[in-house]
């Protein structure tokens, strides 16, 4: 019998995963744990892989396609076997579906895009208002506004069938577009398709020309002779997001739009955690435990003492968890990656030194497990190692608290006979969500953590 393979939900806040490329194709044999795809969420990179031996039967989208979890994206079996049943029955867009590209000369007509098919990326217009722009690859890797075909017949567009940004444009350049195909819902003119009209009647320079054809955009009237449109009068075309960083844009965003953050900023006593540092350094056959493995020891064990920041608000209900699932902040080459450590409060601060090192080079290489990036139950963000001295972490839902770890300074501080001294502090900068925890309990965990870190060297084994 064939088997169908689902694109998998990869924690509660995942809808759909972008379908990187494919490894096999239809008609391919497999084995079992062959891989099949790479697919992609907001966090990383995972592989889909083969459940059972067979033969790839069809796969039902392409390389780009946007795919929601537990979507059927392939079925797997013996030549010949029925696999309709198995079919998504609801069309899924490409990650870059859009318009057909355009020819050379910037006038082929626009065709629809197939669902699941590759075709033209969506990215917000340069001065970010809310017409989409249209945007179609160059072989160097360019993006430049799709333009429709020049209109047959030179009649004025009806003023109501303009969008008021391309009502606006139109008349900042004192042009009267002639009858044209509004790319808008309902065949309504936007902006894009005013500023194509208007690059393909405006005389314009071959230098200038040459710069438009690898995606350079008009701004404002031409200011050659006759309203020529000169090289001055041009802009780059708009940088457009990668996969990846799309998601992260997106999740970011919806963080914001759908908690109450707020943030607290402290600071901590750090002269025991620069000591044990030292001490750690100093002692051969000692795990190399750092700064940052120690605070996260410490935050943990503050967690467990305040467990309402280890909890998750999910349509409106509150999960508290019974396990410190650690997630951490990973800085790598294609964005931002939060590695989890599962269950870290029972880990010794030298297993957790170890996990987290482990789970670091592998985000920095891309390798890190579906099972390696979900069910973070509470976040650490260090941004201390490069002198940030405070900062707002942002939460990351269905979380309701993060905790920002700042540069290490040092600090005046008055004695008990008046004088002053001068003591190391680190900055810590938490944010929570004040749908579930308030300032003074906020707080209160802010001041568990301080004391933690003051203590480490009671605190931690050695």
């Amino acid at each position: 019998m064939a088997t169908p393979v689902e694109m998998p939900k990869l924690g509660n806040t995942v809808e759909q995963c972008l379908l990187v490329a494919w490894h096999k194709r239809k008609g391919d044999a497999v084995c079992a744990g062959d891989i099949l795809a790479e697919m992609e969420t907001d966090k990383a990179t995972f592989d889909l892989t083969a459940p059972s031996d067979g033969t790839v039967l069809e796969v039902f989208f392409d390389d780009g396609a946007m795919v929601p979890v537990f979507t059927n994206v392939c079925v797997i079996g013996e030549v010949g076997e029925a696999i309709e049943e198995y079919r998504p029955k609801t069309p899924v867009a490409s990650a870059t579906a859009g318009t057909a590209s355009i020819s050379s000369s910037g006038n082929a007509p626009a065709a629809p895009a197939q669902p699941g098919t590759a075709g033209v990326a969506v990215s917000p217009a340069p001065d970010g208002g809310a017409d989409l722009a249209m945007s179609t690859p160059r072989s160097n890797g360019a993006w430049f506004a799709t333009q429709p075909a020049t209109p047959p017949e030179n009649i004025a567009v009806p003023v109501g069938r303009m969008s008021p940004r391309a009502r606006r444009f139109a008349d900042e350049h004192s042009f009267q577009p002639s009858r044209l195909p509004g790319s808008g819902p309902d065949g309504r003119i936007l902006e894009r398709d005013v500023r194509a009209q208007l690059a393909s009647t405006q005389p314009v320079s071959r230098a200038a020309r040459s710069l438009m054809d690898s995606g350079y955009e008009i701004r404002g009237a031409g200011t050659g002779v006759g309203g020529m449109i000169r090289t001055s009068d041009l802009v780059p075309p708009p940088v457009r997001f990668t996969g990846m960083r799309e998601r992260i844009a997106r999740r970011m965003e919806e963080s914001l739009a759908s908690t109450a953050q707020y943030t607290l900023h402290a600071s901590a006593d750090a002269t025991g955690l620069l000591a044990l540092r030292r001490e750690i350094k100093a002692s051969p056959g000692t795990p190399d435990i750092t700064i940052n493995d120690l605070v996260a020891f410490c935050a943990i064990q503050a967690v467990l003492e305040v467990p309402a920041v280890n909890a998750e608000l999910i349509e409106g209900r509150l999960y508290q968890r019974a396990h410190v699932n650690l997630g951490f902040a990973c800085d790598t080459a294609r964005g931002l990656v939060v590695p989890v450590v599962h269950r870290s409060e029972e880990l010794s601060v030298a297993e957790l030194s170890g996990r987290m090192s482990a789970l670091t080079t592998q985000a920095v290489e891309g390798t890190l497990g579906a099972d390696d990036m979900v069910d973070a139950t509470f976040t650490l963000s260090n941004l201390g190692g490069l002198g940030v001295e405070s900062f707002t972490p942002v939460i990351n839902p269905p979380q309701v608290a993060i905790l920002g770890v700042d540069a290490i300074t040092l600090r005046p501080v008055r004695k008990s006979d008046g004088g002053i001294d001068f003591v190391d502090v680190i900055g810590l900068s938490a944010t929570f969500d004040h749908q579930v925890i308030d300032g003074a309990p906020g707080a209160r965990f802010l001041n568990v953590v301080k004391e933690k870190i003051a203590s480490v060297q009671s605190l931690c084994s050695i």
